[in-house]
């Protein structure tokens, strides 16, 4: 019974621990055609302590919208990742671009974000907080 007790405490806890997505959070854009988008800015990511990364961020622009693309990408594996567009080289005034997926590289940008004010592409984990890479777009 004890550890039955402290199983269910640990799963709550865990479940509790992980940030909620924001209103920003954007799961859409895998049907944005790059072959007809304009590139604006692009920057080589750099990892943090401890990370492995390679590849690139671009800043994207169709007709319909204006998005996040990754282009030869990878990074080591951590949990509960995360794409923002932020102000600053590391999480305190960004917008979350959503989950960072495997089979996805485009995360639309919610529209009315001004996108000059954004100058970085972050790969953040937001469950232990820790910053896994940083794009400086130019």
């Amino acid at each position: 019974m004890k550890y039955l007790t402290v199983l269910v405490f640990s799963c709550l806890f865990l479940l509790s621990s992980c940030e909620k997505e924001g209103p920003n959070t954007q799961t859409t854009g895998s049907d944005i055609n790059q072959q007809t988008s304009v590139l604006l800015k692009t920057g080589g990511f750099y990892p943090t302590r401890g990370i492995t990364v390679s590849g690139s961020a671009e800043i994207r622009k169709s007709a319909s919208a204006e998005f996040v693309s990754l282009a030869n990408f990878s990074v080591s594996s951590g949990p509960d990742l995360k794409v923002y567009l932020s102000k600053k080289d590391y999480p305190s005034d960004y917008v979350n671009l959503g989950p960072l997926e495997t089979n996805k590289t485009t995360y639309q940008i919610p529209k009315g974000t001004a996108i000059e004010d954004y100058p970085f592409v972050l790969i953040h984990c937001q469950q232990y907080n820790h910053l896994f890479a940083i794009a400086n777009l130019k």
